[in-house]
């Protein structure tokens, strides 16, 4: 994360936050100067101030829907690799038809 560099190579979302805290860490005199800052950075990072504002119902939907997601998204992965492992199978040679359900 302090490298600046997010998951999709591009600036990581809560990296101005950062620049911000440690500007002020690296100039301040003692480390509670900067509270406020890191403060802020920290929830950039884990959004613990938001869900505790959200109601038990709007929580399980979110949770519910990132579920969701992450099953699409797995479901996605698994037949990329399927894929890949037939046409290395093809590649070698060996048909890829052995393991057809």
């Amino acid at each position: 994360m302090a490298s600046g560099w997010g998951i999709t190579g591009n600036k990581g979302r809560c990296y101005d936050f950062w620049m911000d805290f440690s500007e002020c860490m690296s100039r301040c005199r003692e480390p509670k100067d900067c509270g406020l800052l890191r403060e802020d950075y920290f929830e950039c990072l884990h959004h613990s101030k938001e869900i505790s504002f959200l109601s038990p119902a709007h929580l399980s939907e979110m949770l519910n829907t990132i579920s969701l997601q992450f099953q699409r998204r797995n479901r996605v992965y698994k037949e990329e690799q399927r894929q890949l492992r037939e046409a290395a199978e093809i590649a070698k040679g060996g048909g890829g038809d052995s393991h057809k359900h």
